[in-house]
This record gives structure tokens, C-alpha cells and sequence, in this order.
């Protein structure tokens, strides 16, 4: 089964650096088979032969302390999760230069419906749904800096969530379902 690994809090504002080259071999040091790795944003997809995805979420927590000294807070997402979520964003919703869209994937403690309630959210400005794992947010770009979105770095809740745009989260599944190749340009 196909999964995708996302690491909070890697190669952002120059704090974590990690190299996709050095972050690739320390996965594959836990066993998994066609491990990729996707922009410097801490994406990792795998494949795992069985569903134990919470061992490897724990072993790989494990490879990347010992390996980078790093301790990492890390969503794993299969294939059917991603592809999921997908489905309920419209098709026209992208990061580009008129609006700007991203996947708050949300960690367990906060992974529930009422979490829109917490949100700072400016109706006239923001369109913001759940999703089973995830809060899509979308603004036009000319609003971004009115956007309730401003406001969630540093909250509670942002601890709690890593964030990928759109136009990533779509490859990434786009790259799940091309299936795992070793001789990807994305390795």
C-alpha cells in the first residue's frame, strides 16, 4: 500500500535543515520499498506491504532523530486518504497568482469537524471547509493579508497541523498514483 509521510517543521525558515538526498536513505533504513522524496517540504512517499503505518510513523521518528538530531512531529496518509480528501476540493481551487489555497492536514487530537469553530476565520474573506484529516483554506491573493489564515501561525492549533499547499498536496497524489519508482526525478 502507497503512503505519503509528511514531516512538520523541516527546511522552513532555515530551521531543520534536512537534505531529501540524506532524508530518502534514512527511510529506507526502516524497511519500506520505493521511498521518495518530493520538493524540500519534508514529503516522503512509501510503500508498505501491510497497514503498520504507526510502527513505521514511530520508526522513522526514530531514524530521523538519530540521523539529524531532530525531533519530528510526522502525519502518515495512504493513497485512499489523499485521494479522499482530493475529491472534496473543487478543481479550479489552486495556489497561483490570483488565490491562494492550502491542506491544514491536522494531527489526531485535533483531527474533528468542530475544529472550523477555533479557526480564525473571516467570512467575508475565507472559505474554509473539513475534510476527514484536513482543513482546506482558500482566499484570493489580493485578500491573504486580511485572511483569518494570518493569524493561525503560532496558535495552539498550528502545533497541532502541517501545511501544504495545494498545488503540492494534488502531486503528491498525482505521484501516488503513478506508483513508486526508484528512477523518479523525485528521489
Amino acid at each position: 500500500m502507497d503512503y505519503v509521510a509528511l514531516l512538520r517543521g523541516i527546511n522552513v525558515g532555515g530551521k531543520n535543515k534536512v537534505s531529501m538526498p540524506e532524508l530518502k536513505r534514512s527511510v529506507e533504513r526502516v524497511g519500506v520499498r520505493g521511498v521518495r522524496t518530493y520538493i524540500n517540504t519534508g514529503n516522503v512517499i512509501f510503500n508498505l506491504p501491510a497497514d503498520n503505518k504507526s510502527e513505521f510513523k514511530d520508526n522513522i521518528a526514530e531514524v530521523i532523530y538519530e540521523d539529524f538530531g531532530l525531533k519530528l512531529d510526522i502525519l502518515i496518509r495512504s493513497r485512499s486518504e489523499m485521494s479522499t480528501l482530493m475529491a472534496e476540493v473543487p478543481e479550479l481551487w489552486t495556489n497561483d497568482k490570483q488565490m491562494k489555497c492550502d491542506v491544514l492536514f491536522l494531527f489526531e487530537e485535533v483531527d474533528t469537524p468542530s475544529i472550523i469553530g477555533e479557526l480564525s476565520i473571516v467570512p467575508a474573506i475565507d472559505t474554509v471547509f473539513y475534510v476527514p484529516g484536513a482543513v482546506i483554506w482558500s482566499v484570493d491573493r489580493k485578500n491573504v493579508t486580511k485572511s483569518g489564515l494570518m493569524k493561525l501561525a503560532g496558535s495552539r492549533l498550528y502545533k497541532k497541523m502541517t501545511i501544504r499547499n495545494i498545488n503540492t498536496t494534488r502531486r503528491l497524489v498525482s505521484l501516488m498514483n503513478e506508483g513508486l519508482k526508484d528512477e523518479s526525478p523525485y528521489n
